[in-house]
C-alpha cells in the first residue's frame, strides 16, 4: 500500500479523499494556488505545496507543477479527484514517466472514453445505442449551423473535453446555435484548455441515469447500481439520488451489463461512470463515459456501503477487486443536494465573499437515517470567483425514498450559511415539490416547473402556521429574557397580554401565546387545540431547533430591527410579532420604496467583464446582448431589458466588478 499520496485538486473532493486516505493510514499532500492558501484541504492534509497563481490554467491545470510537487514531497501516487486534470490523458502519462502512480484509469482508457467524441465512436463500434449526432470536430459557427440543420432541432452543443455543465448549450434555432457555439468554445477553452465542441440531438423529456462501474488491473469489472441526476439547471446537476425511481431490476441489469461491456472493451481499470439518457419508457442511449470519480459518488457509497475512493486506491496499487457482482446489494435510498454559492432569486448568479457563518447539520446515523456532508469550506473562509461555486454536498440515506427526502428537507432547514447568497431555499422548495416527491422527473424539470425562474416562496398553509408559531415562540422567549434583567426597580409584576399579531410578509396571523408547564403553547383562532412548542433556543442561536406537537422542526432565525427573517422548507420571510395595539401603529408606518434602476444594466454578480457588445450612442432593442461577464468559470450573457440608446458605458473588458455595479446606462 502507498505510504504517501498527493491530491491534485482542491475543495470538497480533496477533503473527501483525505478522509479515506487518513482512515487507510496513508499520508496526504495537498497542492494549492495563491487563492487557496488558507483553504480547508490545505489544513487537513499532512503537508501542502504551493503551485502558482489563482487561475486554474496557471496552477491546478499545469501538469509540470503537479509532477514537481510529487517529487518534492515524495508522493508515490496522485489522486486527481474530478475536474481539472482528472480526464487529461497526458497527466497519467507524465506521472508514469516520472515513476508516479496515477490513482485512476490507464491512459488508453482515458483516451478512448474520456474524450466525448472518441467515446461515442468507441460505443458505436461496441454496438452500444448512442444518441444521433455529429461525432466530428466542428470548425466554425457556419459549420455548426449546417450540422444542426441536418440533425434537427433542438440540438446540444458540448465541449469534447467538458464536464460539470461547462461548455454546454442547448440550441433551438440557427441563431442560438451561432451564439451557443461561440460561448461553448470559449468556456471549454478557459475551463479545460481544449476548445473542441461537437453537436448531438437533444432528446426531449429525457432522464439522466448513470451507472457506476469499478474495474481492476486484472480484467475484473463490476457495476454498483445506478444514480439518477435528472434535476439539472444549465446542464449542471443539482440533486442526485440512488437508485433511480424509474428503473426496474431488469432495466438496471441491462444498463449495468452494457456499461460493464463497454468498460471491458477499453480495458477500464478504476472507478468510472457510464452515463445514459433515458426515455420515460425506460429506453436508454449511451451519452458519455466519465473516466473519473463523479461529484455525486456519495449516494452510491451510501446505498452499497462501498468506499469508492478506497477502491480506487487499492486498484491503483495493484490489488484485485475484493467485491464480486453478486456481492453488490442496494440498500435503502440516498439523496444528494449540491449547495452552491449562488443567488436563486437572481437567476442563480454566482455569489462570492466571506462565509461569516457556516454551520452544517451534524453528520450522524440515527434510527436508520444517515446525514453526511462533504465540504471544502469553513466558517470565516472565502468563496473565490476563480473556481466552482460549490459549498458542500449534503447527502441523506434512509430505508426508502420518501424518508430520505424528508431527512434531506430537515437537514437543509438546519444548514446555516451567512455572508453570501446560496441555493438552500431553492433546494428546500424542491424537496417539497409534489412532482419531485412522486419521482416524475426529466432533465427539463427545473425549466418546466420554474419557467420564470425561482422566486421567494409564499408562506402558506402548514408552513405558514409553523413559521408563525416559531416567530411567536421566539418573541415570547425574548420577552421573558427582558423581564429577567437584573437591577430592575421593585413594583407591580409585569404581565404581557397573550394575544399576538404575527406579520409574515403582507399576511397577518392572529394567535394566542403563553408558556404552560415548560412548553410554549400557541393557539390559532378557529383551530381546535393548541400547538405545543418545545425548544432550548436562546437569543443569538441561528436555528430554532425544537419540536412542534412532538415533530422535529428547524427554523432559521436572523434578527431584523424589531423582527426576524425566518426560513423553513424553502420559505424565507420577514416576521414581525406585535400586540394588537403595536400592530395598529405599525400599519401607519411609511414603506420605503426601492430605487428605480430600469435605465441601467447592473452587474448581477461579482465577476470579470469579458466583452462589451455595444457602444455609446448605439440604439439597442430589448433582448439584445450588451455584455458578457464571467464568474466561477461560467460566462453569463447580459441583455438589455428595455429599448433605448446607450448613454454611457461605465465598464470595459478586463474590469472586475462587484455585484450591482453599473455596466452601462440608457438615455
Amino acid at each position: 500500500m502507498f505510504k504517501r499520496i498527493l491530491i491534485a485538486n482542491r475543495g470538497e473532493i480533496a477533503c473527501r479523499i483525505i478522509k479515506t486516505a487518513r482512515r487507510m493510514g496513508i499520508e496526504t499532500v495537498a497542492v494549492y494556488s495563491d487563492a487557496d492558501r488558507d483553504a480547508l484541504h490545505v489544513e487537513m492534509a499532512d503537508s501542502a505545496i504551493a503551485i502558482g497563481p489563482p487561475p486554474a490554467a496557471e496552477s491546478y491545470l499545469v501538469i509540470d507543477k503537479i509532477v514537481a510537487a510529487c517529487k518534492a514531497s515524495g508522493a508515490e501516487a496522485v489522486h486527481p479527484g474530478y475536474g481539472f486534470l482528472s480526464e487529461r490523458e497526458a497527466f497519467p502519462k507524465a506521472l508514469e514517466a516520472a515513476g508516479i502512480v496515477f490513482i485512476g484509469p490507464n491512459p488508453k482508457a482515458i483516451a478512448a472514453m474520456g474524450d466525448k467524441i472518441e467515446s461515442k465512436k468507441a460505443a458505436a463500434a461496441a454496438k452500444v445505442s448512442t444518441v444521433p449526432g455529429h461525432l466530428g470536430v466542428i470548425e466554425d459557427d457556419n459549420a455548426a449551423m449546417r450540422i444542426a440543420d441536418e440533425i434537427g432541432y433542438p440540438v446540444m452543443i458540448k465541449a469534447s473535453a467538458g464536464g460539470g455543465g461547462k461548455g454546454m448549450r442547448v440550441a433551438y434555432s440557427r441563431v442560438e446555435v451561432a451564439e451557443g457555439f461561440a460561448r461553448a468554445r470559449s468556456e471549454a477553452k478557459s475551463s479545460f484548455g481544449d476548445d473542441r465542441v461537437f453537436i448531438e440531438k437533444f432528446i426531449t423529456d429525457p432522464r439522466h441515469i448513470e451507472i457506476q462501474v469499478l474495474g481492476d488491473k486484472h480484467g475484473n469489472v463490476i457495476y454498483l447500481g445506478e444514480r439518477e441526476c435528472s434535476i439539472q439547471r444549465r446542464n449542471q446537476k443539482v440533486i442526485e439520488e440512488a437508485p433511480s425511481p424509474l428503473l426496474d431490476e431488469a432495466t438496471r441489469r441491462k444498463m449495468g451489463e452494457q456499461a460493464v461491456a463497454l468498460a471491458k472493451a477499453v480495458g477500464y481499470d478504476s472507478a468510472g461512470t457510464v452515463e445514459f439518457v433515458a426515455g420515460q419508457d425506460k429506453s436508454f442511449f449511451f451519452l458519455e463515459m466519465n473516466t473519473r470519480l463523479q461529484v455525486e459518488h456519495p449516494v452510491t457509497e451510501l446505498v452499497t456501503g462501498i468506499d469508492l475512493v478506497e477502491q480506487m486506491i487499492r486498484v491503483a496499487v495493484g490489488e484485485k477487486l475484493s467485491i464480486k457482482q453478486s456481492d453488490v446489494k442496494l440498500s435503502g435510498w440516498a439523496v444528494e443536494s449540491r449547495i452552491y454559492a449562488e443567488d436563486p432569486y437572481r437567476n442563480f448568479l454566482p455569489s462570492i465573499g466571506r462565509l461569516t457563518r457556516y454551520r452544517p447539520p451534524a453528520e450522524r446515523k440515527v434510527a436508520g437515517v444517515t446525514v453526511r456532508n462533504d465540504t471544502g469550506v469553513y466558517e470565516g473562509g472565502e468563496i473565490s470567483l476563480y473556481y466552482d461555486p460549490m459549498i458542500a454536498k449534503l447527502v441523506t440515506h434512509a430505508p426508502d425514498r420518501a424518508q430520505a427526502i424528508d431527512a434531506q428537507a430537515d437537514a437543509l432547514d438546519a444548514f446555516v450559511v451567512d455572508g453570501i447568497r446560496h441555493n438552500i431555499p431553492f433546494l428546500s422548495a424542491l424537496m417539497a415539490h409534489p412532482r419531485w416527491r412522486a419521482g416524475k422527473l426529466s432533465t427539463g424539470f427545473i425549466a418546466e416547473e420554474f419557467p420564470q425562474g425561482f422566486h421567494p416562496q409564499p408562506a402558506e398553509g402548514e408552513r405558514a402556521q409553523v413559521i408563525a408559531a416559531a416567530a411567536a415562540a421566539i418573541d415570547h422567549v425574548l420577552g421573558e429574557r427582558k423581564r429577567q434583567i437584573s437591577g430592575q426597580m421593585n413594583g407591580r409584576s409585569v404581565t404581557r397580554e397573550s394575544q399576538r399579531a404575527v406579520w409574515l410578509g403582507k399576511d397577518e396571523h392572529r394567535l394566542e401565546v403563553r408558556r404552560e408547564n415548560g412548553a410554549i403553547e400557541v393557539r390559532f383562532p378557529g383551530k381546535s387545540g393548541a400547538r405545543l412548542l418545545q425548544s432550548d433556543w436562546k437569543p443569538g442561536d441561528p436555528i430554532w431547533n425544537g419540536t412542534i406537537d412532538g415533530h422535529p422542526v428547524a427554523v432559521q432565525v436572523r434578527t431584523l430591527p424589531n423582527g426576524f427573517t425566518l426560513a423553513y422548507r424553502g420559505v424565507e420571510t420577514k416576521a414581525y410579532v406585535y400586540t394588537a395595539r403595536e400592530a395598529g401603529y405599525a400599519r401607519l408606518m411609511p414603506v420605503k420604496q426601492a430605487a428605480d434602476t430600469g435605465k441601467q444594466v447592473l452587474c448581477p454578480m461579482p465577476g470579470l467583464v469579458i466583452s462589451i457588445a455595444v457602444k455609446e450612442g448605439q440604439e439597442v432593442k430589448a433582448g439584445e446582448t450588451v455584455a458578457v461577464v464571467e464568474a466561477m468559470k461560467m460566462e453569463n450573457v447580459l441583455r438589455a431589458e428595455i429599448d433605448g440608446t446607450v448613454k454611457k458605458i461605465h465598464a470595459k473588458p478586463g474590469d472586475s466588478l462587484a455585484v450591482d455595479a453599473v455596466i452601462l446606462e440608457f438615455a
